[in-house]
């Protein structure tokens, strides 16, 4: 990651504390929630892991809203935060579990780096073109996302391949969504949520029926007796990972340009590959390595050449 890349967003001066805490906590703690997902895997089945994370983290959430005097989504609200939820928590997060079921959680985070050149494409609808050096970071991308491809790790396992990127494509078909409302082909509505956190514990109490609905159909159940990593990991995604992390995210998406808002893209893969090597015993071989560091220049390029 070059210093020089996050100096012309992330200047001191520019964001208030606020911002500041919201860019660590997408960063450090998203990025060291993808090998806690795969840790709670051993006890907690995919759909129900994240089913139960985001419905226990909304609960959490709406009521202390609540409590603070904020008003309940009304009906309008409850429908886009359903829509957002479905694409951001039940597709996104559900298939990476699934994906990493069979694929290490470092090549999981790397491959999801592709998010900037992805949402350059769900922009251009929006009349937003990338720029010369934005579409260098895609091409640069593209060709590291071929390389992990066809790495023994996603080669291993189509299944996972396809659940990673399924995931990728929907986290940020929602993301900007969530900014720019539906497309005019779907009918320009905005989606816009419930004021301030109240939409972000709609969305993921939304995100969690739909999870658990997928659960149930699927027959998923968790092993027992829970394994204590398991349990510390699941408890882990969801005070850190979801009410931390989650709403961090929506708040830079909602306050931040693009450029920092998806700052995350090029600190999560380096964070994910570290511990998935150090603490998790995943093994990486050197074409992987090298895949993963041209999908994170990528990343660098795209947001360097986005104007903010």
């Amino acid at each position: 990651m070059s210093p020089t890349a996050l100096a012309p967003a992330l200047s001191a001066p520019r964001w208030p504390p606020l911002i500041v805490a919201c860019l660590a906590a997408t960063w450090f703690i998203w990025g060291s929630t993808y090998l806690a997902i795969k840790w709670a895997l051993v006890s907690f089945p995919p759909f129900h892991q994240m089913g139960t994370r985001f419905l226990v983290a909304g609960v959490l959430l709406a009521a202390w809203m609540r409590w603070r005097g904020a008003r309940w989504p009304d009906r309008r609200e409850w429908f886009n935060a359903t829509v957002l939820g479905t694409l951001m928590l039940a597709v996104a997060y559900g298939l990476t579990a699934v994906a990493e079921q069979t694929v290490s959680s470092g090549l999981v985070v790397a491959f999801i780096a592709i998010g900037p050149a992805l949402q350059a494409g769900f922009e251009w609808p929006y009349g937003i073109k990338p720029t010369r050096v934005e579409a260098a970071g895609i091409g640069l991308g593209l060709v590291g996302v071929l390389g992990l491809a066809v790495g023994q790790g996603f080669s291993a396992s189509p299944t996972g391949l396809l659940a990673v990127l399924v995931g990728s494509v929907s986290w940020k078909l929602g993301s900007v969504w969530s900014v720019r409302g539906l497309p005019r082909v779907l009918g320009g509505r905005r989606l816009d949520l419930a004021p301030g956190a109240m939409g972000f514990a709609s969305q993921m109490l939304a995100g969690g029926v739909v999870l658990m609905a997928l659960s149930a159909l699927l027959g998923e159940k968790p092993g027992w007796p829970i394994d204590p990593r398991a349990l510390a990991s699941w408890v882990y995604l969801v005070i850190a990972g979801s009410l931390v992390a989650f709403s961090a995210f929506m708040v830079l998406l909602q306050r931040t340009p693009t450029a920092v808002s998806a700052s995350y893209a090029y600190v999560n893969p380096v964070i994910a590959l570290v511990l998935g090597v150090t603490l998790g015993g995943e093994t990486l071989h050197l074409g992987e390595w090298l895949a993963a560091a041209l999908v994170t220049g990528s990343v660098v390029l795209m947001l360097r050449g986005r104007p903010a």
